[in-house]
């Protein structure tokens, strides 16, 4: 480190060097924060949750029983031990709460005014932040899995919204109805993601175990059907068509440069696939505990060579080294089920929440959560911090 830094201080390094290496070296040392604390709010498990990527400090989160809270993660006192405070409460008392268990919340892109929700309840909510009123609400005929914006959209503002119907459904936000509708999968779309690198393609997961790549301008609409075994399945084989996954497909996540996309299914596999060719890397991650029926919400590191994937595993997260499946460690803490996990870039942090009512709080941020009541976190050295849901612990920031 210290020879990096003379190299940068003497012109003859990259910056973004350095900074990747002590990003690296901060995932690496992720443990455990017990200075900080996430004020308790929820009384079910945690599914969701989402941290502003203006400013990185405010963090959304989602519950079992239908309540929204948003937490300002900034230690305002810079005291060493510091507790996470909630700003405001969607509760059981609101006019407009979720009836139903709440699946995945979302800060619009590019401002704090808004954020979306979603729920079992067949609804998708758009919310002004400043007044705590919908300003928008999507009416579905089934049970609502998943919901996504473009992160880097300017050319539309268009929600993809996965729910028990096998169509995927597109909700534009200029005209505040259902654009249209992509139609290909057989069964239940779990999950779906749209590209960081193109704004128009988007990735849908299904219980049919299928993984589809979409260009939304196109009428046909699906680019590919991502193929476990490359083309070279066997002639015997019954199955009539492309599979990402011998199970339920209930994840995905792309990586930063949206040049790799990461797949979970309930065959306890992990797949990594080229998003350009649609090719299977066959990078092997091992056996992955993955029971979930619903949507499971991992994290890519980003800025770190190698890339890291935070992906819940049991009561556990399990840190994998994206592009050669490596085992880096695991993340302990929790009592119950890890049910998703975001990344915080700009503070570098991580943060989980459980399967019942804690999160946890490290350095750089990641979090985990599922049926959560408090909030822990694991500690990296400087400038990165996790939150698991299960305890509440924090770490100043940087």
């Amino acid at each position: 480190m210290l020879g990096l830094m003379a190299a940068r201080q003497a012109g003859l390094d990259d910056p973004a060097r350095l900074r990747q290496a002590e990003r690296t070296r901060r995932v690496l040392s992720l443990e455990l924060n017990k200075d900080r604390d996430v004020e308790r709010i929820h009384g079910s498990g945690i599914n969701t949750l989402d941290i502003e990527p203006v400013e990185g400090r405010y963090m959304l989160s989602g519950g079992s029983d239908g309540v929204i809270v948003l937490y300002d993660l900034e230690n305002l006192s810079r005291k060493p031990s510091y507790t996470c405070k909630a700003l405001f409460t969607v509760g059981r008392s609101h006019p407009d709460v979720h009836k139903f268990s709440v699946e995945t919340v979302q800060w619009y892109p590019h401002d704090t005014g808004m954020f979306t929700s979603s729920s079992f309840d067949k609804t998708l909510k758009i919310w002004d932040t400043n007044t705590l009123q919908p300003a928008d609400i999507f009416h579905f005929e089934g049970t609502v899995y998943s919901h996504h914006m473009s992160p880097v959209a300017t050319k539309h503002c268009l929600i993809a919204v996965g729910t028990k119907s096998p169509k995927v459904q597109l909700c534009d936000l200029k005209s505040g109805s259902s654009s249209h509708i992509l139609q290909g999968h057989r069964q239940e779309v779990l999950a779906v993601s749209w590209s960081p690198r193109h704004e128009y393609i988007l990735a849908t997961g299904s219980a049919d175990g299928t993984v589809k790549l979409w260009d939304v301008r196109r009428a046909s609409g699906c680019l590919s059907t991502l193929d476990q075994h490359n083309g070279e399945k066997s002639k015997a084989s019954s199955e009539a068509a492309n599979t990402a996954h011998n199970g339920r497909v209930n994840g995905l996540c792309y990586t930063n440069d949206g040049l790799h996309l990461l797949t979970i299914g309930t065959d306890e596999r992990v797949r990594l696939w080229n998003s350009s060719t649609g090719e299977n890397t066959l990078v092997n991650y091992g056996k992955v505990c993955n029971e979930s029926r619903k949507g499971l919400k991992f994290a890519i590191s980003c800025g770190c060579n190698p890339e890291f994937a935070f992906v819940p595993y049991g009561s556990t997260i399990a840190v994998y080294a994206v592009f050669t499946g490596e085992l880096i460690t695991v993340l302990r803490g929790h009592y119950s089920t890890v049910n998703c996990c975001v990344f915080q870039p700009h503070f570098q942090a991580l943060k989980r929440s459980l399967n019942f009512a804690p999160v946890m709080y490290l350095r750089n941020f990641i979090v985990v959560a599922k049926t959560a009541i408090s909030l822990h976190g694991y500690q990296l050295h400087e400038s990165q911090f996790l939150m698991i849901f299960l305890k509440s612990l924090c770490l100043n920031n940087i």
